[in-house]
């Protein structure tokens, strides 16, 4: 199994790359960090991750030559097993609303907002562990129970168009979306690298996922 990781100056790839490669060790995977888009285009899973602003990642991913349409080709096309990280999340998007309107891939309905807890005195950006509240059942949550913790830290966060896509929250003044999934498509609003046991699990359900 050959797991590619994108590289496109917008992610925790070396924090990523080890807890993947952890996690894939007794699974014969090999994980690969690339912006090489016929390395990604060939993999057997496929992982987007991102930090910082959602304009600027998608700068940085479509100033990749070929990557869009390699994506596209692997995970529409082949249905290769998807997972966005953070930004790379929200890049599932329709669209993003900081700093300007951008498009997203469109791959999940829905749109990304700024996060407004209902508690003024909670402070955003909305970072540290929080308790996952599961809203239905899929593949990355086995062995994960509600109210398992992982680690948060962002600003803004994906508003689903169908509660169908919508996996798992947490509470932060109100529901914060933590895990969308559509067909071969997820993605973690959460940093699973960063989430000790519960982050290595749920890394390993997605190298064993068979949508």
């Amino acid at each position: 199994m050959r797991v590619a990781i994108i590289d496109y100056d917008s992610g925790n790839l070396h924090s990523a790359e080890k807890a993947f490669a952890l996690a894939g060790r007794d699974r014969g995977a090999e994980v690969i960090v690339t912006a090489d888009p016929d390395v990604v285009h060939a993999a057997d899973r496929i992982v987007l991750p991102g930090d910082g602003a959602f304009p600027a990642c998608r700068a940085a991913f479509d100033a990749v030559p070929g990557m869009t349409e390699a994506l596209e080709q692997a995970v529409l096309g082949r249905g290769v097993p998807f997972l966005g990280i953070c930004v790379g999340m929200q890049m599932l998007a329709d669209v993003g609303f900081e700093y300007r309107e951008t498009p997203g891939l469109g791959w999940i309905g829905g749109r990304i907002q700024r996060i407004s807890p209902a508690d003024p005195g909670l402070k955003i950006p909305h970072m540290g562990w929080n308790a996952l509240q599961i809203h239905r059942p899929h593949p990355l949550l086995d062995g994960i129970a509600e109210g398992d913790h992982a680690y948060f830290v962002h600003s803004w966060q994906f508003l689903t168009a169908s509660d169908d896509n919508l996996v798992a929250t947490v509470d932060y003044g109100g529901p914060v979306t933590a895990i969308v999934a559509r067909d071969n498509i997820a993605g973690v609003q959460f940093h699973p690298e960063k989430s000790q046991a519960i982050g290595l699990r749920l890394i390993g359900n997605f190298l064993d996922w068979q949508p």
